[in-house]
């Protein structure tokens, strides 16, 4: 009994898959994870970046004005144009001669106060909290009716800074000893 041998064009077929296959192979296990690894690491870095200088800003934001604020867009503004933070950002301690810039250039060289509106993962708006209180007064007359009712809204003295897209946050509403400390720090 002969067997009729298998038509050559039958193997090249076979060995074109398996070269196809194989080229798939290494793109999904090799090459995409090392690209979703630097892309998670870019976000990481980057958002945490943003916070930090936004931190920074809240404390330039209390030295001027005795509190913080929840506002993120006034909080930009006073970045962009207050003209105290301008000199803090071009001026230089008188001792040790170095730059008392406060904020951090970003992964792309500068900084830009317009990316800190944005997470760079998602591009949603970080948070921004400030634990603030009302004060309630109720003034009563002899009689017992009540005659006035005062309120007075009280800024706290902490604030809070979230990320959207993951757990890193910046200081804590609830409570003191975070104040101005980063998650990852």
């Amino acid at each position: 009994m002969l067997k009729k041998s298998e038509p050559w064009y039958l193997h090249a077929i076979l060995v074109v898959i398996i070269l196809i296959l194989t080229y798939v192979l290494i793109q999904v296990a090799i090459v995409e994870p090392r690209e979703v690894i630097k892309t998670r690491k870019y976000h990481k870095i980057e958002s945490r970046l943003r916070m930090t200088n936004l931190r920074e800003a809240q404390i330039l934001w209390e030295k001027k004005f005795g509190s913080f604020t929840d506002n993120l867009d006034s909080l930009v503004n006073f970045i962009k144009f207050d003209t105290t933070v301008a000199q803090v950002m071009v001026g230089t301690d008188t001792i040790t001669g170095k730059p008392t810039n406060p904020f951090h250039t970003l992964s792309h060289g500068k900084f830009d106060p317009d990316s800190l509106f944005l997470s760079p993962r998602s591009y949603q708006r970080f948070m921004v909290m400030v634990d603030t209180s009302i004060e309630v007064d109720t003034f009563i007359n002899r009689r017992g009716k009540i005659t006035k009712i005062d309120s007075n809204i009280i800024i706290g003295t902490r604030y809070e800074i979230k990320s959207p897209d993951s757990d890193d946050k910046i200081g804590d509403v609830f409570i003191d000893a975070l104040r101005n400390t980063a998650s990852w720090e």
